[in-house]
């Protein structure tokens, strides 16, 4: 274990779906010792990549789960997860981002800045993580990493500055220059193992100094004494790195490698750039609130310091085949095998067994842990995120978790299924927070939600396989919302006497939608009309009546209540009284807003060939989709539209047939918009149905 934690980096390599991130995680790997052989996603060997340790990951050949794993380099302790780039998957890009340090962002020199390179890149920004950006593929007809470099400024608007130039590209690619050092570099051996340093290529001499000119007027901004140094023609090596390492810590410099990953060139290079750049677990700035008895909340500062009380987070759960594994990373303190630790959230103590280091689905058993490790614990009774510490009562901030957007209906073939599909789910739900179960009232079936088609497919192959329960689903359900397009005045009076004490409350304000999507109430009820121990049980009358609006029958988004007047009773008033007065306000008065039902919209993104574009944006058009942007590239052609989530369910077989399987699309949520008058009839004629069965 390095003791230094200035020598320990912990990384994330995100990118969007099939730009190389688990191949780079495999080299890393070889070149740093940690595996002794190369195995490749689809391997023909049948092995597959070290980090998809999943047999259904090694199948459909892209990443399911994120995995962690730690090997050295130089001296310097490197934590690892390799994340998915899949869309459905993002929650767990998420919460690794959460917990990382910094981050490789790995971009495509033919395909560049992809839709779902934009998603990760809000993720970094939203947790603050400094990263490096590596142009992969550079072997691939097409390849143009400074036009890539190009599309980082102007889509993500990153200061991107690229920090080397190839050696020839496409099949042609032989090694790289280095701007730093002005040297140049090739990789010799079986599997590029070897990097020999060599003098730049008079070819490229000229275009080196050019773009080393670029790069240092760039990197000069971080940093006065390398200013000066430009100015005086006394630059050296070390002062470009500090300026380099300042900016990328800062979050505004975002240095620029590339080469091939699969073809074994520029990975070595990339190495040595993030023990350079990237930030050390005391670099970065974390804040936790401490809980006193009283429930006040102070924010602090975490230490990184191994003697200090300990504080680290569980990130996320997993069954691997040692037990319930829970990944966490310690913020400060020492963890010891044998210690009791206390989780915040639950107030419970529990006694830490077995501590390991994994290495994807393999663990080596450690005794101790310390602040800026990433590592797994064993039988640990917790939820996805939450807090430990020695004792005291702390919060970490929580992670953003976006809300599940298709639905199907899972059925067991019989008892034994309906028993092993049920722990399934139990456990599933504990792993992913954007997957959610629950059972229909009305059917009584069990509903599963998840991100997108391909989410719930692979939960259901994996109930299939790992639990051998035989499930059929049902029909892909769209999660619709409803809305009031107005603002309604209420006045309600709830009255009761059955013989002894009665109920009585009266209310009376405004309903309205509200503009960000949220709920809101606010009470301007003045004189105590409204005694003030009752206005919160006005509040949890209205936001319990959006779970079922009275519209289409699904849950209301956008309401804002304000609460002016009411009366309430010296003996029959009760919080009971007024939770039950709001609910019938709202539900008498709602239907006067002019409620509309609500569709969510994706946002797809297509990219295919440039010849088959006419095709592409006609599948949209017959799915009622809107085209928001196109762009072409040297033959290549990508097509962004929203399109009605309900619309979407099949459209991976339709897009393979009309464009002979050349393109590919990715979708994610964007926000929920006023559904067709078709659409809606349709919706409300189901929730009256519904409604008179009910009855």
């Amino acid at each position: 274990m390095i003791e230094d934690l200035s020598r320990i980096r912990n990384i994330g390599i995100s990118a969007h779906i099939d730009s190389g991130k688990t191949t780079l995680t495999e080299r890393i790997l070889y070149y740093t010792g940690r595996i002794r052989a190369i195995h490749e996603v689809r391997g023909k060997d049948g092995v597959g990549a070290t980090m998809d340790s999943m047999e259904l990951e090694r199948e459909r050949g892209i990443t399911i789960q994120s995995a962690a794993t730690y090997t050295t380099w130089k001296d310097h302790q490197i934590n690892i997860i390799d994340t998915p780039g899949h869309v459905d998957f993002t929650i767990e890009v998420e919460r690794a981002l959460k917990v990382l340090d910094g981050a490789i962002l790995v971009l495509c020199a033919v395909a560049g800045v992809q839709s779902q390179s934009i998603t990760v890149d809000r993720q970094m920004r939203r947790y603050s993580v400094p990263r490096i950006a590596f142009v992969n593929k550079c072997d691939r007809s097409g390849a143009n990493p400074a036009r890539v470099t190009e599309q980082l400024r102007d889509k993500l608007k990153l200061n991107a500055v690229m920090m080397q130039i190839p050696i020839g590209l496409e099949d042609k690619l032989e090694g790289l220059v280095d701007l730093v050092t002005m040297k140049a570099y090739r990789f010799e051996g079986d599997n590029g193992e070897n990097v020999v340093e060599m003098e730049i290529p008079a070819n490229l001499q000229l275009e080196a100094e050019a773009r080393r000119e670029v790069m240092l007027d760039a990197v000069s901004m971080f940093s006065d004494e390398l200013m000066e140094a430009v100015l005086e023609e006394t630059v050296t090596e070390d002062m470009i790195h500090a300026a380099v390492r300042a900016g990328v810590l800062q979050g505004e410099l975002a240095p620029v490698y590339m080469g091939s990953a699969y073809k074994n060139k520029g990975v070595q290079l990339l190495l040595d750039a993030v023990m350079r750049y990237l930030p050390a677990p005391p670099d970065i700035r974390n804040t936790a609130l401490k809980i006193e008895k009283d429930g006040a909340e102070t924010e602090f500062e975490l230490s990184s310091d191994p003697e200090d009380p300990l504080v680290m987070n569980a990130f996320k759960l997993e069954e691997g085949p040692y037990g319930q594994l829970t990944y966490v990373r310690i913020y400060q303190g020492t963890l010891h095998k044998g210690a009791d630790i206390f989780n915040s959230r639950t107030g419970r103590k529990v006694k830490v067994g077995r501590i390991g280091r994994m290495h994807a689905d393999q663990m080596e058993e450690i005794d101790r842990a310390a602040a800026g490790d990433i590592i797994a614990l064993f039988g640990i009774d917790c939820a996805s995120g939450d807090t430990f510490t020695s004792g005291e009562r702390i919060a970490l901030s929580s992670m953003h978790v976006p809300e599940p957007v298709v639905s199907l209906a899972v059925t067991p073939a019989d008892n034994k299924a309906s028993a092993k599909m049920s722990k399934a789910l139990h456990r599933f739900t504990r792993e992913d927070p954007t997957f959610r179960t629950a059972v229909d009232p009305e059917t009584g079936d069990t509903i599963i939600s998840g991100m997108g088609e391909l989410h719930l497919e692979v939960y259901i192959e994996r109930i299939k396989r790992e639990f051998g329960a035989e499930v059929a689903t049902g029909a892909p359900q769209v999660k619709y919302r409803e809305a009031m397009t107005r603002a309604v005045e209420f006045d309600y009076t709830h009255k009761k006497q059955t013989g002894g004490s009665g109920q009585y409350a009266k209310v009376q304000g405004i309903m309205e939608p509200s503009e960000d999507g949220e709920f809101h109430f606010e009470s301007k009820v003045v004189g105590g009309n409204i005694p003030t121990e009752y206005i919160g049980a006005c509040e949890k009358g209205f936001a319990s009546s959006l779970q079922e609006g009275q519209y289409i029958g699904h849950p209301v988004q956008g309401l804002k209540v304000t609460l002016l007047d009411g009366a309430a009773h010296a003996v029959d008033s009760s919080d009971m009284a007024f939770t039950t007065a709001c609910r019938a306000a709202f539900r008498k008065f709602y239907s006067q807003g002019k409620p509309v039902a609500l569709e969510p919209l994706m946002l797809v993104s297509i990219e295919g060939p440039s010849e088959y574009q006419g095709d592409i944006i006609k599948t949209l058009m017959q799915r009622r989709g809107v085209i928001v942007g196109t762009t072409e590239d040297e033959g290549f052609i990508r097509v962004d539209a929203n399109v009605p989530l309900a619309e979407m369910f099949g459209y991976a077989t339709v897009l393979r047939s009309a464009t002979a399987g050349k393109a590919e699309f990715t979708m994610e949520f964007a926000r929920y918009a006023p559904a067709p008058a078709e659409v809606a009839e349709e919706l409300v004629k189901e929730f009256q149905t519904r409604r008179a069965e009910g009855k």
